[in-house]
């Protein structure tokens, strides 16, 4: 635990300082995380993450999120050709493979492209929004309370699991402190700083906790699926990046679907 918040407290502020600088240093950050989200996604489901499939898998993985980049006005990608070009990329190699490549490895390879791919995006598009920083950092305020709210309360009373086939340890009692922890924070952190209407924060906070709570459980489902405990041992304590930014890949798009950012 000591180790978990010493790294957590480190990789936070330095990640809070990215996103306050915003621009190209903050685009680096998010495709550098999606880059090694995808590599974990691939080693977790058995796959090479360095063959002709998985590079396959970066170059569309890339070309969704090129575009919310700050610096992506110098190329101009495709996303809708380059994902045919991949899929029928993939169709043949796993001909030339001889069905050691085969349909559902394919179907793992896009679904992590996608996964991972929008999920990045999103979240970097919501910097580059007029009130992107403030956005950015409500909503990420707003997974981490509903994570540490949800912990806390959830070993102080948590009693009926919440969802014991996929997360043994996630209790109800936990959940619902995770929801008002989101509330509380966003909300007061909001009122401090100013910036975006009430509503529009309260609206986000909600959806931090619990879509945030939801995107954990999928990260939960896939690790429990392929039998692996962390994604990856990136950050000391905290597993891998998809380990940590599960919620991220959830949170922003369906902040975005539903017209809150």
């Amino acid at each position: 635990m000591k180790q978990r918040i010493i790294t957590g407290l480190i990789g936070g502020a330095a990640f809070l300082l990215l996103i306050y600088l915003g621009g190209s240093w903050y685009s680096l950050l998010v495709l550098l995380l999606a880059v090694i989200g995808h590599f974990e996604f691939m080693r977790m489901a058995g796959l090479q993450p360095w063959n002709v499939a998985s590079i396959l898998g970066y170059i569309l993985l890339i070309s969704i999120l090129w575009p919310s980049l700050s610096f992506s006005t110098w190329l101009t990608i495709s996303t809708p050709d380059l994902m045919i070009a991949v899929l029928l990329l993939l169709l043949i190699y796993s001909v030339l493979r001889k069905n050691q490549f085969h349909i559902e490895h394919i179907a793992l390879t896009l679904v992590g492209a996608l996964y991972i791919g929008f999920g990045f995006t999103y979240m970097a598009a919501t910097r580059n929004l007029p009130d992107g920083l403030m956005l950015t950092v409500l909503v990420i305020l707003g997974i981490w309370s509903t994570d540490s709210g949800a912990y806390f309360v959830g070993k102080a009373i948590g009693k009926r699991k919440l969802w014991p086939e996929i997360s043994p340890n996630k209790t109800i009692e936990g959940s619902l402190g995770g929801l008002l922890a989101s509330i509380v924070v966003v909300l007061a952190v909001n009122a401090i700083f100013g910036g975006l209407d009430m509503l529009q924060a309260f609206l986000i906070a909600v959806v931090a906790g619990i879509i945030g709570q939801l995107g954990d459980l999928v990260e939960s489902g896939l690790k429990r699926h392929f039998g692996v405990k962390d994604s990856g041992q990136l950050i000391p304590g905290h597993g891998g990046v998809l380990d940590r930014f599960d919620s991220f890949l959830l949170v922003f798009p369906v902040l975005h679907l539903l017209g809150i950012v």
